[in-house]
């Protein structure tokens, strides 16, 4: 068999490679925006729900921009994130002893949508030094099927790669699971001894602008907690 030139091997990874990478692409594209709708849905439906009960807890859906779209529930913010990006996985990533990906290494090759938990009053009023949690990362393949690494529930309950496809009702359960694990993740007060010193100037930032880092589990380690984003 002949040896490829390099401008023929250039045209092959650009058929084989950048293809698929495209058609990833533009799969991602198309669940954010079926993403955008749920999650609109879904605000609309607890906003009405949350005023019977209290009508203080205010329920807000916002698209920021083509990348991200914010839920914000009571004290809690949800981001969720598209990446513009395409990703693989290294070879000790566990997508790579599936069957699927096994037949066809361009089933590796993904889109990643993050979902990020904030505190609302980080927002509300400016605290740039708050912190942020990842709470799950959806990953989406060019046959639409998915998998998410995440924390608890949202970490082994959607990681069947190989024939699970990502449509609007997985989308829907994906986020109930995000949203509840995001209410019952509560704020904690940080350890005495790291807050017990403070600057004169971070006391002025606080007095003007509460800039004191806050965050759910700021300065805490929890064995509930241990599982870990991956």
């Amino acid at each position: 068999m002949d040896k490829l030139s390099p401008q023929d091997l250039i045209l092959k990874l650009l058929k084989e490679k950048t293809l698929v990478q495209l058609d990833v692409r533009h799969r991602t594209e198309d669940v954010f925006r079926i993403m955008k709708q749920v999650l609109a849905e879904m605000a609309h439906t607890l906003s009405k729900q949350a005023a019977l009960i209290d009508k203080r807890i205010q329920v807000q859906y916002k698209e920021n921009n083509e990348f991200e779209v914010t839920l914000t529930v009571a004290e809690d913010v949800l981001i969720f994130y598209m990446q513009s990006n395409i990703f693989t996985f290294d070879r000790t990533h566990p997508i790579w002893q599936t069957s699927y990906v096994k037949g066809n290494e361009a089933n590796a090759y993904c889109g990643s949508i993050s979902i990020y938990n904030f505190l609302s009053d980080s927002f509300k009023y400016n605290r740039s030094n708050d912190l942020g949690y990842l709470i799950a990362r959806i990953f989406i393949n060019h046959d639409l099927h998915y998998f998410v690494e995440g924390k608890r529930q949202l970490g082994f309950l959607y990681n069947n790669f190989s024939s699970a496809v990502l449509d609007k009702p997985a989308i829907a359960d994906i986020f109930n699971s995000a949203l509840l694990y995001t209410l019952d993740f509560s704020l904690f007060v940080p350890p005495f001894d790291n807050v017990k010193e403070v600057s004169v100037s971070a006391m002025e930032e606080e007095t003007n602008k509460m800039q004191l880092q806050t965050g759910k589990r700021l300065g805490f380690r929890f064995s509930a907690d241990n599982d870990q984003v991956k």
